[in-house]
């Protein structure tokens, strides 16, 4: 029997983006950074950003008025964006395009089956 070992593939666009624009915002702003939910599914990059200074909330009422506050790759509904809005944060959104794409896509569908 033959094995072969495939190379690791790494994240991909949209998790390197996410993970870039908190690095970048901690820099910026310095700590801390709120960040809305997990930025990605992965325990080490979370518990890495963590220690630069970024905390995870569930909530946006977790976050000071005025705070940076950074919405995950995975996106949020447009009541977060509203609610973040309302409250002064100052937001970066770090949701992956392609959710994105998806979002606006099932969006449209939906609107269509309820023109029916």
């Amino acid at each position: 029997m033959r094995i072969i070992l495939a190379q690791p593939r790494g994240f991909c666009a949209g998790v390197v983006r996410a993970i870039e624009i908190v690095d970048r915002a901690l820099e910026r702003h310095g700590a801390p950074v709120y960040v809305r939910h997990e930025i990605v599914h992965n325990r080490h990059v979370v518990d890495n950003l963590r220690g630069k200074g970024a905390r995870f909330v569930e909530e946006l009422d977790e976050v000071p008025h005025g705070a940076v506050a950074v919405f995950s790759a995975h996106g949020v509904a447009k009541s977060v964006e509203h609610d973040a809005q309302t409250r002064g944060l100052d937001v970066l959104d770090a949701t992956c395009p392609l959710v994105t794409k998806v979002h606006v896509l099932r969006a449209g569908n939906t609107s269509r089956r309820a023109a029916r």
